[in-house]
């Protein structure tokens, strides 16, 4: 029996990554032998066990066959016999099939380091079309490499468009499809984790609400803006800023329900309407996406153009938002719907100052209005649905002499 550390440990060590998690592949033992040096298995569809001390993963080597339809139509075959070349030769890309024995000496059958030197994600068997999910796997790793001049081979993205358009990609399961872009949304590129979707054409199987206006332009920052690029240059400051996966996916949703937005930012009347169905609503219960993601994301899509001017607003209007926007009870998540609104301002200089200067002042005034305590009004002796309506009016008078100063 011997054990190797495989995938993406061995890489990142090459890249000098931190590497977070360690993988290894055990190969010439059997199950029991591993249930005997008391390791815990966990593995269903194929024998995989935690370290009795370390807790790490321990896979025994193995082939697998194509016998089905989506990631899961594989017969898997693990046995004593099953070489460790084979089983690096059964994985999706070069760079991830490389094994390091006790002594660190590096086994590399499928030519990962070349690929690794020359920065080049590169699949290793036309068998790379049999798994669906290998094209979320590729955009992640572009997502996670980019930054050190990787690119995707030519011959990788035709294969990749080859999955697309069979069709398989809407085999997977929706958590697994919302673990991947959670996932690469939280690379250092995220942006390379969307355009190499769509550039495989991806983007319209999993998220045929962006693909659709990935080259529509609005004038949603008073200037001829295309949604695709916006979109993708805003998620690259939010990496630059490090900001949260949910304002990086709110960024990839901000045009999905344009139509939807209020258009009359001086009215007497801010509409709520983020609590109806909505085309961002849909897509967070198709992906299983988590509430925290799914709320800022239609909060994004349905104010943002309101917020880009809220300078212009009246100061009642701006009590209405930070009552939609639930920011008394949810600070972090108004911050974080502010900070969205900055990345996506980011991407037009033409008015950008300008902009940004109604999110400090929007900033400004929900850290003013904050700071009214209803129980001044209480010790008044104000009751009842009077003390709201004065504390209401108490913002409102903030938010005016804010104006003022602006």
């Amino acid at each position: 029996m011997k054990t190797y550390l495989v995938g993406g440990a061995v890489r990142d060590q090459l890249l000098g990554i931190n590497v977070i998690e360690r993988d290894w592949v055990v190969v010439g033992a059997t199950v029991k032998e591993m249930l005997d040096q008391e390791f815990q298995q966990v593995g269903k569809d194929f024998p995989v066990f935690l370290h009795p001390t370390t807790k790490e993963e321990h896979a025994l080597a193995r082939t697998e066959r194509k016998d089905g339809r989506g990631h899961t139509g594989f017969q898997i075959y693990a046995s004593p016999e099953v070489t460790l070349d084979q089983d690096l030769t059964r994985r999706d890309l070069t760079i991830n099939a490389i094994a390091k024995d006790e002594s660190g000496r590096l086994i590399d059958p499928c030519n990962g380091l070349a690929d690794i030197n020359n920065r080049i994600l590169r699949h290793i068997s036309p068998a790379f079309t049999e798994d669906p999910l290998r094209v979320l796997r590729v955009a992640r790793f572009h997502a996670k490499l980019l930054h050190l001049g990787f690119t995707i081979a030519p011959e990788t993205l035709a294969l990749m468009k080859d999955i697309s358009h069979s069709c398989e990609l809407t085999e997977l399961s929706p958590e697994r499809i919302w673990q991947e872009f959670r996932k690469g949304l939280n690379e250092t590129s995220p942006q390379a984790f969307i355009k190499t979707l769509y550039q495989c054409d991806a983007l319209e199987q999993l998220l045929p609400e962006l693909n659709r206006c990935f080259h529509n332009s609005d004038n949603m920052l008073d200037v001829s803006s295309n949604v695709g690029k916006r979109t993708l240059a805003a998620l690259e400051y939010a990496a630059q800023q490090n900001h949260s996966g949910e304002v990086r996916w709110a960024i990839v949703l901000h045009a999905i329900d344009s139509n939807s937005r209020p258009k009359n930012i001086i009215a007497k009347v801010l509409q709520n309407k983020n609590n109806e169905d909505n085309a961002v609503k849909a897509i967070s219960k198709r992906l299983r996406v988590p509430n925290d993601y799914g709320d800022l994301a239609g909060l994004v899509a349905y104010y943002i153009e309101f917020a880009i001017q809220a300078k212009s607003a009246k100061p009642d209007i701006i009590i209405s938002l930070l009552d939609a926007c639930d920011a008394w009870r949810r600070p972090e998540r108004f911050g974080d719907f502010l900070r969205t609104c900055e990345a996506l301002i980011s991407t037009s200089p033409e008015r950008s100052h300008q902009n940004l200067g109604s999110i400090a002042f929007l900033r400004m005034a929900f850290e003013l209005c904050n700071g009214i305590d209803a129980k001044e009004f209480v010790a008044a002796g104000i009751r009842g649905e009077a003390i709201g309506a004065s504390v209401r009016n108490a913002r409102k008078v903030c938010v005016a002499e804010l104006k003022n100063q602006f």
